[in-house]
């Protein structure tokens, strides 16, 4: 399995329909789809499709038409999803209807190529399972954190200041977490 490294997207016209795909990291999906039709006010419909494994080892799977007729706009963009075997990953698509109606089978044609064509673009990598680590730092530790940080390719959210110290997040492979703690010793104060 994958999932994508960060947000991408591409676009295609099918009888004068525009649409356009998202795929993002499912961190970042969260209020995409009511920022996407605020982007896109004349956009007849924002649909959504995404995949996700659970704490249980379970995959949980949702999809939204946002008003096409059933299953013919986020099942197959879903399905796109399941054949690229992308996991923690949402894919997004933005239509601007142009005029000719497609039919339903015509529908999921246009939105399976929309999400076929943001796949091939896509940067993605192999997905293992991630965990948490929160501790808490000297100010005077920070640079040296983020350089450690880079060095093992873990990706840091804005870490937090309070009066006390840093309050830091990341999230990454249980491997690379362990990796971090041994190299950090003495920078992490918990």
């Amino acid at each position: 399995m994958k999932r994508a490294v960060h947000a991408c997207e591409a676009e295609t016209d099918v009888k004068r329909s525009r649409f356009i795909a998202y795929l993002v990291p499912l961190g970042e999906f969260d209020g995409m789809q009511s920022h996407l039709k605020a982007e896109h006010p004349k956009a007849s419909h924002v649909v959504y499709a995404w995949r996700h494994i659970n704490k249980y080892d379970q995959m949980e799977e949702r999809f939204d038409d946002d008003g096409e007729p059933r299953g013919c706009a986020g099942q197959p963009i879903l399905n796109v999803l399941r054949g690229a075997e992308l996991v923690e990953t949402a894919l997004l698509v933005v239509r601007y209807f142009g005029g000719i109606k497609l039919g339903t089978g015509g529908m999921v044609r246009a939105y399976s190529a929309a999400a076929r064509a943001v796949v091939t673009r896509a940067t993605t990598e192999r997905w293992q399972r991630h965990e948490r680590l929160s501790f808490r730092s000297d100010y005077s530790a920070q640079r040296q954190i983020f350089y450690l940080l880079e060095q093992l390719g873990i990706r840091c959210p804005a870490p937090r200041f309070d009066p006390e110290g840093i309050v830091w997040e990341i999230e990454a492979p249980a491997e690379l977490l362990a990796r971090f703690r041994e190299r950090a010793g003495r920078l992490l104060s918990r």
